[in-house]
């Protein structure tokens, strides 16, 4: 198998992997970006058709690369962030190679540095940065192989538009922003619809005048570090508010798909010979969501009252003052045949999956040991997850930072490892020069 030698690799052509490529091209350094499918793949094949930004688009901060187009408060479809994606490869030009595929990142066997397996070749790395995604692959429940095989079973990866679907009934299980997006578009195109609710919470999309991202940067929700959460790690940490950016943005939460009409229940408990059961914990998880939307609005309130801002007054959503008439249909059975369920939507979340790194950089969960992106194995580094360092590590108004971080770590580490080969390099030749000559034999 053919071997190449290069400085650093960057695994990923996303928005992570690009905005690395940014830095380390003005820093002048040898890389190679290495993308297994096309710049932005996830998402260009791994979201639905309607899918739009969830925050508005002057969040879209790449570096060196602002959103500049007039509809700064809008939000981008998928295809518009393809777009915008392409675009900033062509501003950046990285040094990219599609189509490859990573199978291991271990490392070389003299202990010089770090070798980068992909399905046709390898690489000899000093260093390397795994820029793969925060979402990886999806948790899906041990119960799903209980249910019947004629039942269509997806996540929201592979979810398209309601009419891909076959004829029937829909269950989503998963409340988070995923699955509240999913199920509101299928209820709106005329399907019924049953939501299995989880732990969530919410916000209005909008609040005294702004838009709630611009309450949530402002009150340091994205400048918020990992160690600021309980035990200091990104696993610990709360899924983000049930938000969309359809239809120009507009409030998404239990209560407006309750008044919808999707039927919701609590947590999926199990399966039994063609029944679901749900936990009676649907009050307790509205009720949860309701106090955390009432409370991050207080923080706004007395935000605005402590700096003096000058916006307007607005009174607290009527939705944190009932709940009643979530509690009237309740579900807890669902009987798959005489409900006419024929399709499960998994939006249970996801998982990182980095088995493929042969190196002690795992804990027992899978997640990487590291700080700030460099982890416990020299010249190895993590860009682009969830809570890698702050809330926003993971957004495009915030893998920038993290990328800038990561290259002067880079730079510093090339630098060390320079010196210290040219310092060996120069004792040895001395030693040589200095060396008494031997005699020469007869």
């Amino acid at each position: 198998m053919h071997t190449e030698a290069v400085e650093t690799i960057v695994i990923g052509g996303g928005q992570s992997g690009l905005a690395m490529s940014y830095y380390l091209t003005a820093q002048g350094r040898q890389h190679l970006v290495l993308e297994q499918a096309q710049v932005g793949e996830s998402w260009r094949n791994k979201r639905w058709d309607s899918l739009r930004l969830v925050g508005p688009n002057w969040t879209l901060q790449l570096p060196g690369f602002p959103y500049q187009d007039n509809d700064a408060d809008g939000f981008m479809t998928r295809d518009e962030i393809v777009a915008y994606l392409e675009h900033y490869k062509q501003f950046v030009k990285p040094p990219l190679r599609e189509g490859v595929r990573v199978t291991a990142v271990e490392q070389q066997p003299d202990g010089a540095g770090l070798l980068v397996r992909t399905e046709t070749m390898l690489f000899q790395a000093t260093q390397v940065v795994v820029a793969t995604g925060a979402y990886q692959h999806p948790r899906i429940p041990v119960c799903s192989a209980n249910l019947p095989d004629h039942l269509r079973q997806l996540t929201p990866s592979h979810y398209r538009r309601p009419a891909a679907l076959p004829p029937g009934a829909v269950l989503v299980v998963g409340s988070g922003e995923s699955g509240c997006q999913i199920a509101e578009e299928l209820r709106r195109s005329g399907r019924t619809v049953y939501l299995s609710v989880g732990r969530g919470w919410w916000v209005p999309r909008r609040y005294r005048g702004k838009d709630i991202v611009w309450w949530i940067d402002a009150l340091g929700g994205f400048d918020q570090t990992v160690d600021t959460l309980p035990g200091g790690h990104a696993k610990v940490a709360a899924p983000g508010p049930q938000l969309t950016g359809a239809n120009g943005g507009h409030d998404l939460n239990l209560h407006t798909l309750a008044r919808a009409g999707v039927v919701l229940a609590g947590h999926l408990q199990g399966v039994q010979a063609g029944k679901l059961s749900f936990a009676p914990d649907l009050e307790a998880n509205i009720a949860s969501a309701d106090a955390q939307a009432a409370s991050f609005l207080q923080a706004i309130d007395d935000f605005v009252e402590t700096h003096g801002l000058d916006v307007p007054t607005e009174a607290h959503p009527v939705d944190l003052h009932s709940t009643r008439h979530q509690m009237d249909n309740v579900l807890h059975e669902l009987d798959l045949g005489r409900s006419n369920v024929t399709s499960i939507i998994w939006a249970t979340g996801y998982h990182l999956n980095l088995n493929w790194i042969h190196l002690p950089v795992l804990d027992q969960d899978g997640y990487p040991t590291h700080h700030r992106g460099v982890s416990t194995w020299p010249g190895l580094y993590f860009l682009g997850f969830e809570w890698l360092y702050k809330g926003k590590s993971h957004l495009f108004n915030g893998v920038g930072d993290d990328a800038a971080y990561l290259a002067e770590k880079i730079a510093v580490r090339a630098t060390a490892t320079s010196l210290k080969s040219s310092s060996a390099s120069s004792t040895s030749l001395a030693l040589e020069r200095s060396a008494p000559s031997l005699p020469k034999s007869d």
